[in-house]
């Protein structure tokens, strides 16, 4: 499956030490979890957290979530130990954070192949500093191993020394150049998290923003956000209906030698079918994840 063409709506994340955690994911709506051994676990608990994290994919009952793991980084105590576990936990993807060079995206990839990590297991990329913001274009092509990229807006404003406005203004640059590297080379993109849990209008205006900019959703930091934000991600009913509509279209048109035709007032070509296709794709993705359980 592309990158993009599987539901990453709403993509928890989970402490990698709490298993009463890792249990309850199995029943959360949410896309994706992220089972953390970075920021959420203290230093003296990572090896357990690896042994509960390994234990819990072992066990089973997620569905169809996508299960990623975020490790530490290689130049820590604890990186190379998270990427071997990793590699041979059954995950999905492995996540490496403050990813600030193609270089550090080979040296993972480097010891998770040395570990058996399989052809279907991706590598995703924390984009968190300004370093990285600079050199996105050349961390999204850095293998064919990779398969997304996840800002990490909290870190990155730290860094910038910017402010958490409404409007994400100080972040829209960063935003753009991962949004564009992503795309470029056919790589899923994750928006960062909200960090105010108490505001649920500005939770709903950064989800909106997240999906008009262009992101296939967004991390979570909390269950209860789970359902606003598939909701924000997904196609809507009449959204659907209408790409149904503008294939159907199309497709008459062209059979009778037309290259354009009006679809509800609107021109419509062939770049607009694809993307129409798109939509199509992911709101039968959306319903055999939903039907997964």
């Amino acid at each position: 499956m592309a990158a993009t063409a599987r539901p990453r709506r709403s993509v928890l994340y989970m402490p990698g030490s709490n298993a009463r955690a890792l249990e309850k994911g199995r029943s959360l709506p949410a896309d994706g979890l992220i089972l953390d051994l970075e920021d959420a676990v203290a230093p003296d608990a990572k090896a357990e957290a690896r042994a509960t994290i390994k234990a819990s994919i072992a066990a089973g009952g997620y569905g169809g979530r996508e299960l990623v793991v975020r490790t530490n980084g290689l130049n820590t105590p604890w990186g190379y130990d998270d990427l071997v576990m990793a590699a041979s936990s059954g995950a999905d993807a492995v996540l490496l954070p403050k990813v600030e060079s193609p270089d550090m995206v080979r040296q993972a990839e480097a010891v998770l192949r040395a570990n058996g990590s399989p052809e279907g297991q991706t590598i995703w990329c924390m984009m968190e500093t300004p370093l990285g913001m600079l050199n996105a274009k050349e961390i999204a092509g850095a293998s064919p191993k990779l398969g997304g990229l996840v800002m990490g807006t909290s870190d990155l404003a730290k860094d910038l020394h910017a402010a958490h406005t409404r409007d994400r203004l100080p972040m829209l640059t960063s935003l753009g150049l991962c949004l564009l590297a992503a795309r470029a080379y056919g790589l899923a993109i994750l928006d960062g998290v909200h960090l105010d849990l108490n505001d649920d209008a500005g939770f709903g205006e950064s989800c909106v923003q997240g999906r008009e900019l262009g992101f296939d959703g967004k991390t979570l930091i909390h269950p209860k956000t789970i359902t606003a934000c598939n909701a924000a991600f997904a196609p809507g009913e009449e959204e659907v209906a209408q790409a149904h509509r503008t294939i159907q279209a199309h497709a008459e048109a062209v059979a009778q030698g037309k290259g354009v035709v009006l679809v509800d007032g609107r021109l419509v070509e062939n770049l607009h079918v694809e993307n129409a296709r798109r939509l199509v794709a992911m709101a039968e993705a959306i319903r055999a994840l939903e039907a997964a359980g």
